[in-house]
């Protein structure tokens, strides 16, 4: 009865990740359509051009804010018509480096506002640098980005079709070769922001606002009901109100806002919790609406796999714990061979996900052969890290599905552009181990075994999975407990 129970779980498990690598491949498509797209850029002569307001959402951001506040007043854009909001909620020097720096830009516009309470962390400093906000047009960057000074000349050209409401510009990366785990960062959000963000675009399905590196219409944001703070991705959020409300929004792949990945597993497991329980919550809150809405089919199908995305991680989880009395179930013969033999049909969902990520990252350095030796160790290596990751981000899946509620946890910053700078005496770093850096230690142990049995007892059929399994739990609880417990 386990056996088969198992390999239920795992065939229904592995069917939900075929129905999302089908999503991607429809993705895939639309990229290559999409991708030699020109677009429009606005010059400083022009007359018309709207005020903008640029909103930096600030806390304890000791070690980038000055450089973000520099990066901004270099801004190419009629000083008369910028105006710089420096929403700024911290609780350390940072408040002092702020008002410092910006005694050095007298000649720019910008607007300091300190708050003492957080209330609605992130969304609601934006909500209230809104109220007051002197721009018909709202960019916004977080604290850890540099942006291109022609960011707004790229972008608000757009803002003359009055059903638009929102530009995406594509994340760059400032240190994406610090150590590997910025580089598996890197190799991943070129995926989303190049195959997901444009293949979604291009057949006007919805698309999300990444919560910086982006800039809004006000009016926009108003008629969506203004930011809320009810789930962790508030930009996720106000992004499926707003495209479900009419407005259409626009990504711009060609314009780069460079931004720091975070180097240390405890910051990375931070935003990953956020990010895939902010997803869950966004798929609980929006996702019925959009299939009862009017919009094509293609579009609910699209949001389905967007929202649920993050569902994957449980997926995995599921297929990895059960994998394991399917394999006793070979071994013992109580599973017929040709089980396996159709099992390998989920194989083609893998190669389109391998797909997504070939053409996204060989695309960005014009497929070089050095581009290329390097996807053939990035593919497999980022892919069992995913999977030692899963134990951590379905546990934050699970409780943004059930409603369960946790306060917003900030990624620390690093400024960690250059090789030769450590991210241990960053006083942000977390430090206190989570109960799942233990289990994903004890897995891995567990499929290493595994590994070891397979090769004693000569059943090679699930050799490779389990193997990256092994691999994936022993980089991601090593990484985890290192970057828990050294510290000054």
């Amino acid at each position: 009865m386990l056996i088969n129970l198992s390999l239920v779980i795992y065939g229904l498990a592995m069917c939900f990740v075929l129905f999302y690598s089908f999503a991607q491949a429809n993705l895939l498509w639309h990229f290559f359509k999409f991708k030699d797209s020109k677009m429009p850029m606005a010059s400083l002569d022009d007359k018309g051009l709207p005020k903008v307001t640029v909103q930096l959402p600030v806390f304890n951001e000791k070690y980038v804010v000055e450089r973000l506040i520099e990066a901004i007043a270099s801004m190419h854009y009629p000083k008369e018509k910028l105006e710089i909001q420096v929403l700024d909620d911290s609780t350390d020097e940072t408040v002092d480096i702020i008002k410092s720096c910006l005694k050095s830009f007298p000649e720019v516009n910008f607007k300091y506002i300190h708050r003492a309470d957080r209330q609605g962390f992130k969304a609601g400093a934006l909500k209230e640098g809104l109220e007051v906000a002197e721009g018909e047009l709202i960019a916004i960057f977080d604290a850890d980005f540099v942006p291109d000074p022609y960011f707004l000349l790229k972008t608000v050209g757009h803002f003359k079709d009055e059903k638009v409401g929102m530009v995406q510009s594509r994340w760059g990366h400032l240190n994406e070769d610090y150590s590997l785990f910025t580089r598996l960062q890197a190799f991943a959000l070129d995926a989303h922001f190049m195959v997901e963000q444009m293949g979604r675009n291009a057949q006007k399905a919805f698309i999300n606002f990444n919560g910086t590196g982006g800039i809004w219409r006000k009016s926009c944001i108003l008629d969506a009901g203004d930011w809320h703070a009810d789930t962790l991705t508030e930009d996720l959020d106000l992004s499926y109100r707003a495209q479900q409300k009419g407005w259409d929004f626009i990504y711009r792949p060609d314009v780069v806002s460079p931004a720091e990945l975070p180097p240390v597993m405890s910051a990375i497991k931070s935003q990953q919790f956020r990010w895939t329980k902010g997803g869950a919550e966004c798929a609980r809150k929006h996702l019925g609406h959009v299939l009862k809405g009017s919009f094509p089919l293609k579009v609910k199908i699209h949001a389905t796999a967007h929202l649920l995305n993050s569902t994957l991680f449980i997926a995995i989880l599921l297929v990895s714990l059960s994998s394991i009395p399917v394999w006793w179930g070979f071994y013992q013969g109580l599973i017929p061979l040709e089980y396996f033999k159709l099992a390998a049909f989920f194989l083609f969902g893998f190669v389109i996900i391998a797909s997504v990520y070939f053409f996204a990252n060989l695309n960005l350095s014009h497929f070089t052969i050095r581009s290329f030796l390097r996807f053939l160790w990035e593919l497999p290596v980022f892919l069992a890290v995913s999977m030692g990751l899963s134990v951590h981000n379905a546990q934050a899946v699970w409780e943004g599905l059930t409603g369960k509620k946790s306060p917003f946890v900030r990624t620390p910053k690093y400024n960690l552009s250059g090789k030769g700078r450590n991210w241990v005496s960053n006083t942000y770093n977390q430090l206190k181990i989570p109960p799942t850096a233990y289990l994903e230690a004890i897995l891995a142990i567990v499929f290493s075994v595994m590994v070891a049995v397979s090769l004693y007892t000569g059943t090679y059929e699930m050799l490779v999975f389990h193997s990256m399994l092994a691999i994936g739990f022993s980089l991601v609880s090593i990484s985890s407990f290192k970057s828990y417990l050294i510290h000054p």
